[in-house]
């Protein structure tokens, strides 16, 4: 995993949106007429962890790298990018795969996971481990100024030259990162709007992006799995284009995370900090 110089280009760029689709023919109801259009791809990619098979995703198949690392990260698997020894990527077409060797330590607590998981019903999150699970003991940020709102002034607008896939056939959401100077730097894409977050963390860490004072904007709505994957890379501004849950402003709350979510037609909503919290 070489990491590459940060760049204040749209990293997504460097990869041609057409590699990440494919054109299909469709026709009208009637089959009087047809036409063609490009389609996102989606790949199923298994990962392994120290040769045991972990969880097969799927995903966008570009920044497979980025990917694995928010992913490991994002997910708990690892506690820092430094518990990541190797990875190798193989395969191709819609089966590929991921073999990561990851430090001792984090091999340990992943069987733990594992273990504490086997037995449970198959109706989701049942039994008291797979609660615990979705709902992880996390550090509390320490807590950071909301950006200027000047930053957030036709964003909507300003994040499509890193949303390249998106503008040529849709279909997929976008994670962009603006740094502490108010520059968009880094963005990436994917049919999950988990994979894409995990991507853009990702590639923060291959890139030696520093987080502090930066923000994170995701164009998808908000759930409490996105809370978590900020939480996890530290950092301490989430800007949402669609409305966080309930859940999420809750955590959010608890582990002081600025937690803002950006409509279409109307003024940025800050849901966290709380306002009898701010000074």
């Amino acid at each position: 995993m070489n990491a590459k110089r940060p760049v204040c280009a749209a990293p997504a760029l460097e990869t041609p949106a057409p590699s990440a689709s494919q054109t299909y023919s469709y026709s009208d109801l009637q089959f009087a007429e047809s036409a063609s259009t490009a389609l996102a791809e989606e790949v199923a990619l298994a990962i392994a962890f120290n040769g045991i098979s972990q969880a097969v995703m799927l995903v966008t198949p570009t920044d497979l790298e980025d990917f694995i690392v928010g992913f490991s990260l994002g997910s708990g698997i690892i506690e820092d990018a430094s518990d990541i020894y190797d990875l190798q990527l193989s395969g191709s077409g819609s089966a590929q795969y991921a073999q990561v060797t990851i430090a001792n330590r984090a091999f340990w607590n992943l069987k733990q996971q594992r273990r504490q998981l086997a037995g449970t019903s198959g109706c989701g999150l049942c039994g008291v481990e797979a609660v615990e699970q979705a709902l992880p003991d996390l550090k509390v940020l320490p807590g950071a100024p909301l950006p200027p709102a000047e930053w957030l002034d036709g964003l909507r607008q300003r994040i499509s030259a890193f949303q390249p896939l998106g503008q040529h056939c849709g279909a997929v959401h976008a994670a962009v990162f603006m740094n502490a100077e108010g520059e968009l730097l880094l963005g990436r894409e994917d049919i999950g709007r988990h994979n894409a977050l995990d991507k853009l963390i990702g590639g923060l860490i291959r890139q030696k992006i520093p987080t502090t004072g930066g923000l994170a904007i995701v164009t998808s709505r908000c759930s409490l799995e996105l809370i978590q994957k900020v939480l996890r890379a530290g950092i301490q501004t989430l800007v949402s284009l669609s409305a966080p849950t309930g859940l999420a402003v809750q955590w959010a709350r608890r582990h002081n995370l600025n937690l803002i979510h950006l409509p279409q037609k109307n003024a940025p909503r800050v849901y966290s900090p709380a306002l009898e919290n701010q000074a």
